[in-house]
């Protein structure tokens, strides 16, 4: 069964991902790795993603969607237990192509898990990172753009029944064990 980690900047997503994967055997899908990976590999793909990125555009869906059918294809990725997308989808468009590619594999998707966290603990944990590029003009402008852009996501996964709000704000323990809860409530 495979899941979705979902949430805003800063809520966490990377380090559960992380997390999750290790302990429960699941692919630590990240989108950003799997594009990074078939530029360095040269791969059909890649190419046009590289040549995309360069000219300073974004790489279109149809691309992404390509990359990641093609990864969920391989051994490594079969090998496990599912698939734990980290950042990905990150718009409705993204979302149906998703599911059009779990169909078409055979592949379920248990549901999206939806971290949620306080705008001011965002703001804090994002300007403590001690990236250059995390000012709070710029910390403020990305959550807008999350807001605007994947946000609408929720509502989306809401009206299939796939989306389960967990509480992000404690320990990475304490909020690891909520989403290995519903994880396992899912997985029956």
């Amino acid at each position: 069964m495979d899941w979705i980690l979902f949430g805003p900047p800063g809520c966490g997503k990377g380090t559960q991902a992380e997390r999750l994967s290790g302990g429960m055997n699941l692919y630590h899908f990240s989108t950003g790795e799997v594009l990074r990976e078939n530029v360095k590999n040269g791969t059909e793909l890649g190419q046009k993603a590289d040549a995309i990125m360069k000219s300073g555009a974004l790489v279109p869906d149809d691309v992404i969607i390509d990359m990641v059918s093609a990864k969920l294809s391989e051994d490594a990725v079969k090998a496990t237990t599912g698939v734990l997308f980290d950042g990905f989808p990150r718009t409705i468009p993204q979302a149906e192509a998703l599911e059009s590619a779990l169909t078409a594999l055979g592949r379920e998707l248990g549901g999206v898990l939806s971290l949620t966290v306080a705008e001011e603990e965002l703001i804090d944990r994002l300007s403590k990172r001690g990236r250059a590029d995390d000012t709070l003009d710029t910390i403020k402008n990305r959550l807008q753009v999350y807001e605007d852009q994947t946000a609408p996501l929720i509502g989306f996964y809401k009206e299939r029944g796939q989306l389960f709000e967990v509480e992000g704000m404690g320990t990475m323990e304490e909020i690891e064990g909520r989403l290995r809860e519903v994880i396992a409530k899912r997985q029956g």
